[in-house]
């Protein structure tokens, strides 16, 4: 297939494209290029054709010709997404929408849109499925839930979209991001030597690797049309439940010596443990090759390679808050998040 991949510059963008090429497919990038200046180490073997272009701008004229878009361009996480939630609202939601409407207009027959298991918010004790009710904390979480429902009704026999509801990412990447649970408490751990939690960290977070993300997208894209199309799938494995607590843990046992403590309470309502059971039953081919420990193991030994500073560490680019922040501050870009040339 020939493939457009937004966001191919990010943090699981820069290593699902060269997974991809590799299964055959013909990958176009398409990234607005805010973390270009965060490159950890060399990490990939093969990089796409990449256009820096804004999703926002997009036309259907620009999306003729691809067969898939995979579209993970989005401010990326909680925080970022409260910097500025009307322009959090134009980007994540209306620009992911014209998008999908835009591909649909080019004739693109699948659409595939990366959403996040956020969308769940405050748990409890249930464990949620692709049927249970969203309830959405911020809003990052509810543009997710807002793509999901405007997008689904353009689903008709020519236009398939597929929703892939992400577990928290982890595990390293050139494109490195500190500001996800596990990889933050790896460097700390690596850069100070202890982590200090200030909860008791009794949280639950379901985890999935970036490559395990690279391949559940990998294996939508071989799917045949019946078993993927306007569907949702929890990308993750259920045994990857967390307490925030235990992924401190895991962590502190993969960098010896690291003293790890905790505090009490904890302040963060977000709670939820996910059931996974659809996507390695129903999506032929998927399955999680990695856990919490593997991906502390990996960031130890690309810690170890580098000689990761605690200045790397706290650099704006590996961290997406703190980035944007600094182009708006130094004005490389505007008010609406455009660049100034």
């Amino acid at each position: 297939m020939k493939v457009l991949l937004t966001g191919s510059g990010g943090y699981i963008g820069i290593v699902t494209a060269p997974v991809l090429m590799e299964r055959g497919h013909e990958v176009v990038g398409l990234d607005a290029g805010f973390y270009q200046s965060g490159w950890l180490y060399n990490g990939v073997k093969h990089l796409p054709r990449t256009i820096q272009k804004d999703i926002r701008t997009i036309t259907a004229e620009d999306l003729v010709g691809y067969d898939a878009i995979i579209h993970m361009a989005e401010l990326s996480n909680d925080p970022l997404g409260q910097l500025n939630p009307t322009i959090t609202y134009k980007i994540n939601h209306a620009g992911s929408v014209n998008l999908a409407k835009a591909a649909k207009e080019a004739g693109v027959s699948r659409f595939i849109y990366m959403s996040s298991c956020s969308v769940y918010g405050v748990g409890g004790a249930e464990i949620k499925t692709e049927e249970s009710e969203v309830n959405p904390q911020t809003a990052y979480a509810e543009c997710k839930v807002m793509v999901e429902r405007d997008v689904a009704p353009l689903a008709d026999d020519t236009f398939s979209p597929t929703f892939m509801r992400n577990a928290t990412a982890y595990g390293a990447s050139p494109r490195q991001r500190f500001d996800v649970v596990l990889n933050n408490l790896a460097g700390l751990a690596w850069t100070t030597g202890k982590i200090a939690m200030t909860s008791d960290g009794t949280p639950w977070r379901p985890l999935v690797h970036i490559l395990d993300i690279a391949d559940a997208l990998a294996c939508v894209l071989a799917a045949p049309r019946e078993a993927i199309h306007n569907q949702i799938f929890n990308v993750g494995d259920t045994a990857q439940n967390y307490r925030v607590r235990e992924i401190a843990e895991i962590v502190a046992e993969s960098f010896p010596g690291c003293e790890l403590t905790f505090g009490e309470g904890d302040r963060d309502n977000r709670s939820y443990r996910v059931s996974f059971e659809k996507i390695n039953t129903q999506l032929p081919g998927f399955k999680c090759k990695r856990d919490a420990r593997f991906g502390a193991m990996q960031l130890r030994e690309v810690f170890e390679r580098i000689g990761m500073t605690e200045e790397i560490f706290k650099a704006p680019p590996y961290t997406r808050l703190k980035m944007l922040q600094h182009l708006i501050s130094t004005k490389q870009i505007d008010d609406d998040f455009f660049w100034r040339y």
